[in-house]
């Protein structure tokens, strides 16, 4: 495995193989990785010849009130974890190689924004968008992959790809879960030990909407509804968010069809928890 920090070689060293007529895996991460980044990676290394994983944080997707400088970093357990899975590359730039100058150009996200996440955080996608679109153009991938964990992320992602005709395939991988149901998260730790047992309400939820709709429902105000009362009932958790849109276009729906996601964020004492489901609906 390598570790490579300028442009410039990362660039050198992927044109290599591709002319040799290897396939480029890419999993771009903020680092701090755990087992949902490792599922990334295990896929990549299975459907790759070659597999690259960026570390870097992006200061451009922080809002004013979120801390860039106290993100949580440890490089060298990040390198551990890589080789373990067996990785070829590990794109690790500092802010300056990436961001030498003050951009002089930005990629602004018009839609898929304005919900779920999105809407307490403007101008959070437009940073990924930017700082995406630029690894995209520096590693060359034949595959990009991204956890379905962030659905709105994937669907950001998805229309930057198609929009702007990137020649790759975006690769949404699912959602990883404990034993009892709950989406895997570095998070999960900050639960208090009876939030921890109470958690699993929102991937209950989840599934009753699911059983709701098998069983004829198409009225997302009524499973709404009945999300938000299952979690507020078996919880101490708040509900931020409880909704439902197309996916990925994430447009509101009066009747369900087609593609949709079923998304909930739910707020605990030290932590805000996120999770979905994505259903066809026929």
């Amino acid at each position: 495995m390598k570790v490579i920090t300028t442009i410039k070689e990362m660039q050198t060293e992927i044109k290599q193989q591709k002319s040799e007529g290897k396939s480029i895996g890419f999993v771009p991460t903020m680092g701090y990785l755990h087992e949902g980044h490792l599922t990334l990676i295990k896929q990549a290394r299975q459907e790759n010849d070659i597999v690259v994983l960026s570390i870097f944080v992006n200061p451009l997707q922080f809002g004013p009130t979120e801390d860039f400088s106290t993100y949580p970093r440890d490089f060298e357990r990040d390198r551990a974890l890589a080789e373990c899975e067996h990785v070829d590359y590990i794109f690790y730039p500092t802010v300056n190689e990436m961001y030498p100058t003050e951009p002089s150009v930005k990629v602004i996200v018009q839609a898929r924004t304005d919900v779920l996440c999105g809407k307490s955080r403007p101008g959070h996608f437009d940073g990924v968008a930017t700082v995406v679109s630029k690894l995209f153009h520096i590693v060359m991938p034949t595959r990009a992959y991204f956890g379905k964990k962030d659905a709105q992320q994937v669907a950001v992602i998805e229309g930057l790809v198609s929009d702007l005709n990137f020649p790759l395939d975006v690769v949404a991988v699912e959602i990883v879960r404990e034993e009892d149901g709950l989406a895997k998260s570095s998070r999960n730790v900050n639960l208090l030990p009876e939030e921890r047992e109470q958690a699993v309400v929102l991937y209950k939820s989840l599934q009753e909407a699911k059983k709701a709709i098998d069983q004829g429902e198409q009225n997302p105000h009524s499973l709404i509804i009945l999300m938000k009362e299952m979690i507020t009932s078996n919880s101490s958790g708040v509900v931020d968010y409880a909704e439902i849109y197309s996916y990925p276009q994430l447009k509101p729906l009066e009747k369900l069809e087609g593609r949709i996601i079923i998304a909930l964020a739910v707020k605990f004492t030290k932590v805000r928890l996120i999770d979905n489901l994505i259903l066809d609906i026929e």
